[in-house]
């Protein structure tokens, strides 16, 4: 058995044995710099109006209004660490924490130009915001939309807001459309998914910043396996069943 960290490559085990890169990660990295920076920021000012403030109110009123800020920037950046448990073939597991929004027939035109069942998951910014493969299988190709910011949970927001498109191919050879989205708040997607390369689920797909949502486009044969405005634990709740 080997054990893979974030920044060490796997190879395949003889027999077609699949070997999954697992990502150990409590803090994600999209948010290191940024919770470092601020938190000594923070200290430093703190420290001036201590000491050099006759008054104590300000150095209260900073602490509680800033030190809550920045409580908030580290329940927004935590990534806990997850394995699904179990056997994932044919299994679409969720991409991501938050809650279902969409569970219907839609029309796709950029890449299938046909039907897909759609499976939507909204993120608010309470939710863990790091993205996981929904699928296991070799991603076929990676595109980036520029767009506006509307509302994540709006309709149109799947088709108008800034968007990452992930194409992955499953071992059987079954399309899966992922669709990173960015939402009224959210300004920056990351994507780490890189054409030709293997992914799995357990593996970080990506990161979207504040408020967001993800999309999955499935065949119409795909049987769904959760219902509206239920929650969703990333690469832990399975959200339908590949025929």
């Amino acid at each position: 058995m080997y054990l893979c960290t974030q920044n060490t490559e796997c190879s395949l085990l003889p027999m077609g044995e699949k070997i999954k890169k697992l990502k150990k990660i409590r803090i994600h990295r999209e948010g290191t710099h940024e919770l470092t920076w601020s938190a000594l920021a923070i200290a430093i000012i703190g420290y001036v109006l201590w000491h050099y403030i006759s008054s104590t109110i300000f150095f209260w009123i900073f602490i509680v209004i800033f030190g809550s800020a920045w409580l908030m920037a580290l329940n927004f950046y935590r990534c806990p660490i997850r394995y699904f448990n179990g056997d994932t073939d044919k299994l679409v597991v969720a991409p991501a924490d938050g809650k279902i929004v969409v569970i219907e027939e839609a029309e796709e035109n950029e890449y299938f130009h046909d039907k897909r069942l759609m499976i939507s998951i909204f993120m608010s910014p309470l939710n863990v915001h790091a993205n996981w493969f929904p699928v296991d299988g070799k991603v076929k190709f990676v595109h980036h939309q520029n767009g506006n910011y509307h509302k994540a949970w709006l309709p149109k927001a799947s088709e108008e807001n800034e968007h990452a498109d992930i194409m992955i191919t499953t071992p059987d050879g079954t399309d899966i459309l992922v669709r990173q989205i960015a939402g009224a708040m959210a300004r920056r997607i990351v994507t780490y998914a890189k054409p030709e390369e293997e992914c799995y689920i357990d593996e970080h797909m990506g990161f979207i910043k504040l408020g967001s949502r993800v999309d999955v486009f499935l065949p119409l044969t795909a049987k769904p396996c959760v219902t509206m405005d239920q929650p969703t634990t990333g690469d832990q709740t399975v959200i339908a069943k590949l025929a």
